[in-house]
C-alpha cells in the first residue's frame, strides 16, 4: 500500500514541470490526483497539456482528473476547491505549486505585473487554503504544502556584491516572502485541527524537461546549480504524508536530515539520495 492510499490531492500548476511530476509520484503512492492549470490546451512553446498529463497518469493505472482555473482571476478560483472535490468526493491534500514570475529590476517593475504575481503567488494560495480547510477541519486531517523560493530571502550584504539576477526577481521574491509568513501563521492556527501546513523550496534549479530546454547549459557548466526533479518531488511527498508542521524546508536538506532515499516518479525503484546530481542529457532524452 502506498503512503497516499485513499487520499485525494489537488496540485496547481500541474500540466507540466514540477507540478506534473508531483502528480505522477503522488498517484504512484495511491492518491487520486486532481491536476489544475490555466488552460487545457498547449501554452505557447511549452510542451505538455493538462489533458495529456491526466492521460499519462491514468495510462499507468493511476486515478486523475483535471480542473481549469486561471489563478490570476479571483472569480475563477472562487469555486476551485469545490470543483476539485467533485471527481473523488473530497480533498485531503492541497499543493499550491502554481507561480508567476516577471524579470525586472525593482525600480522598473510595473503595477500590472506586480498585481498578477501577487494574485497567483499569494492571494490564490490563501484563498485555496481557506476553501480547503473547511473539509479538512471537518474530517480532522489534511495537508497543505506551499511551494516557496529562496528569492524570498534578503540578499547578503554588501548588496553590490550580489549578482544582478538576484535583484531582478525582487518583485517575485516579495510575493513568496508574503506566502512564507502566511504559511507559518496558518500552520500554527490549524495544527490542533489535524491539518499539517508547510513550505518547501528547491535548493537550486529543478531540472524538469522544460527547465532543461532553457537552462540546461547552466546545469552542465555548474552542476551544483541544478537538482533532479525527483529530489524535489520526494521531499514534497514527505511533507504531504507525514506530520511536519510549520516548516520552511529545502528539498535536499529535508531528505538528507531524515535519510530518505529518492525514488523514480513511478515509485518503482530508488534512483539515488538527497545528494544525487542532475543529469541534463537524461532529462532531455
Amino acid at each position: 500500500m502506498g503512503s497516499l492510499e485513499n487520499r485525494v490531492a489537488l496540485i496547481t500548476g500541474s500540466s507540466r514541470g514540477i507540478g506534473k511530476a508531483m502528480a505522477r509520484r503522488f498517484a504512484a503512492e495511491g492518491a487520486a490526483v486532481v491536476l489544475c492549470a490555466s488552460r487545457r490546451g498547449a501554452h505557447g512553446e511549452l510542451e505538455g497539456t493538462l489533458e495529456s498529463a491526466v492521460e499519462e497518469i491514468t495510462a499507468c493505472g493511476g486515478r486523475a482528473a483535471a480542473v481549469v482555473a486561471d489563478l490570476v482571476s479571483e472569480h475563477e478560483r472562487a469555486d476551485l476547491i469545490a470543483r476539485a472535490e467533485a471527481p473523488f468526493g473530497r480533498l485531503d491534500i492541497l499543493v499550491n505549486n502554481a507561480a508567476m514570475g516577471r524579470w525586472g529590476m525593482p525600480s522598473q517593475s510595473t503595477l500590472s505585473d506586480r498585481r498578477k504575481m501577487l494574485e497567483v503567488n499569494f492571494q490564490a494560495p490563501v484563498d485555496l487554503a481557506q476553501q480547503a480547510l473547511v473539509g479538512m477541519r471537518e474530517r480532522g486531517r489534511g495537508w497543505i504544502l506551499n511551494i516557496g523560493s529562496d528569492s524570498s530571502r534578503q540578499p547578503s550584504v554588501p548588496y553590490r556584491d550580489t549578482p544582478e539576477a538576484a535583484h531582478a526577481i525582487v518583485a517575485y521574491g516579495s510575493t513568496k516572502a508574503a506566502l512564507t509568513r502566511y504559511t507559518e501563521g496558518l500552520a500554527h492556527e490549524v495544527a490542533t485541527d489535524g491539518v499539517f501546513v508547510n513550505m518547501l523550496a528547491p535548493v537550486s534549479i529543478v531540472l524538469t524537461q522544460e527547465a532543461a530546454r532553457f537552462v540546461g547549459h547552466i546545469a552542465r557548466s555548474h552542476p551544483d546549480m541544478a537538482e533532479p526533479v525527483e529530489v524535489m518531488v520526494e521531499a514534497a511527498l514527505e511533507l504531504v504524508s507525514g506530520s511536519h508542521v510549520g516548516r520552511f524546508v529545502h528539498s535536499r536538506q529535508l531528505l538528507h536530515s531524515i535519510g530518505r532515499p529518492v525514488r523514480s516518479l513511478d515509485g518503482t525503484h530508488i534512483v539515488g539520495n538527497a545528494s544525487m546530481p542532475a543529469d541534463v542529457d537524461a532529462v532531455i532524452a
